[in-house]
């Protein structure tokens, strides 16, 4: 196990359900927290007898889909002022949020589950939704999917890993970041394919203009 799994099977042995429920709380709402490995310690020790699997499980889901629910009415009510206040320093203006709105507009769903099992976008998927006026009652279907899957798959590893848990773990962070990669391909895809269809459409406009006949004077 890591070097940081080690404390945090100390905070959950000593905390138990609570431990696990605080930490993936506060990560799910935007602070960088480990809740991914608070999952797997408190499945470690169910798995030792210590805990119950199914109480960790439903915690921990509850606690993710808690969390989203807070970063999400930050987003909603003051996220978007904040970003395009501070987005400067990251390369984002109102232009391109504008541009992520109408990206999640149509993608969204899709991208609050996949989100789940990426690093930094986990802590943000609330907030982004917020910020992008994705409807709540969409957003918290999707976010539940999301964080089942999540929960599911970590809990089951810690439970059921033992001693080998350090190779599983690799093994699924190394798949993970192959789903990444191929998003982030399809992604570049999608944006090259729509600026070639606005340059086309551009140019088709600038040859009607050109070829339209010149009002008489």
């Amino acid at each position: 196990m890591d070097v940081v799994a080690l404390p945090l099977l100390g905070v959950v042995s000593r905390f138990g359900y609570l431990g696990v429920t605080g930490i993936v709380f506060i990560e799910s709402f935007g602070v960088p927290a480990p809740g991914e490995t608070s999952i797997i310690a408190g499945s470690v020790l169910a798995g030792s007898g210590r805990l119950n699997i199914f109480v960790v499980a439903v915690a921990a889901f509850l606690a993710a889909v808690g969390g989203d629910s807070i970063g999400y009415a930050i987003g909603r009510t003051g996220g978007r002022r904040l970003l395009v206040r501070f987005g400067r320093y990251v390369g984002l203006n109102e232009r391109r949020l504008t541009r992520v709105e109408k990206f999640m507009a149509k993608r969204g769903p899709i991208m609050v589950v996949v989100a789940r099992f990426v690093e930094g976008l986990r802590q943000l998927n609330g907030v982004v939704a917020g910020v992008t006026q994705m409807p709540f009652a969409k957003f918290l279907v999707y976010n539940a999917i999301g964080a089942a899957l999540w929960v599911g798959l970590w809990s089951s590893a810690g439970y059921f890993a033992g001693n080998h848990l350090d190779a599983i773990e690799g093994v699924i962070h190394r798949y993970s970041n192959v789903a990444l990669a191929v998003a982030a391909v399809l992604v570049a895809a999608y944006i090259w394919h729509h600026v070639r269809r606005r340059r086309a459409h551009r140019a088709e406009d600038l040859k009607a203009e050109s070829d339209s006949p010149s009002p008489a004077r």
